[in-house]
């Protein structure tokens, strides 16, 4: 018969399991940063850092090709200026209309390009002292009938230019006496030096 007073056998602890600590994986509303995630962070540019120059010699070819294409394009402009295209002229020179008085100064032979000789050639003779008084008068005489002679040319043209234009352009904007202006600066002065060059011959129909 067993003994009341038998000692109880030991009965095993209970084991106590110890939770590790939560991980930073496990813990709520962690966010894992980037090293973890093995992603990395690009560097950032630094305001102010100054951008790492090209070699001199990539430097030097660039300033060169710039300048040249600017050449090319002053070339391009000049040409285009002198063969009249509208893309490369000034403001006053644009437009059909004055494309047509520059062709009725051009198509004309016109006093005013010898009137700047005669000014010159009167100043020459002003200035010596020792000639006969009988050239100055002369000289002076030729002076103002050359004068005289370029002021009915230039009537004359602007006559012309004001019977083309009404005749061709009936709703042109462009106010006459700016076309007449413009129609006498360019009579005036020597054919090879206009700009635009002269697009029509001497006697040419217009």
């Amino acid at each position: 018969m067993p003994s009341l007073f038998r000692r109880k056998p030991e009965e095993p602890e209970a084991s106590v399991a110890v939770s590790e600590p939560e991980t930073s994986a496990t813990r709520k509303g962690y966010t894992p940063s980037k090293e973890e995630l093995g992603v990395k962070t690009p560097k950032r540019v630094i305001a102010g850092r100054r951008v790492a120059e090209p070699p001199a010699a990539n430097r030097k070819e660039a300033v060169r090709k710039m300048r040249e294409k600017q050449r090319q394009e002053r070339l391009e402009a000049r040409e285009g200026m002198a063969n009249g295209e509208d893309r490369f002229l000034l403001a006053r020179d644009k437009g059909p209309v004055r494309r047509l008085v520059r062709d009725i100064v051009d198509s004309r032979r016109t006093i005013g390009t010898f009137f700047f000789g005669t000014t010159f050639l009167v100043m020459i003779v002003g200035f010596n002292r020792s000639l006969d008084p009988s050239i100055y008068i002369a000289a002076n005489a030729l002076f103002f009938v050359m004068l005289l002679a370029t002021l009915v040319d230039g009537f004359m043209i602007s006559r012309s230019v004001k019977k083309l234009v009404k005749q061709r352009f009936p709703d042109a904007k462009d106010k006459m006496g700016s076309l007449y202006l413009y129609a006498v600066m360019r009579s005036i002065s020597f054919r090879f030096i206009r700009n635009p060059k002269p697009q029509v011959k001497i006697g040419q129909p217009i």
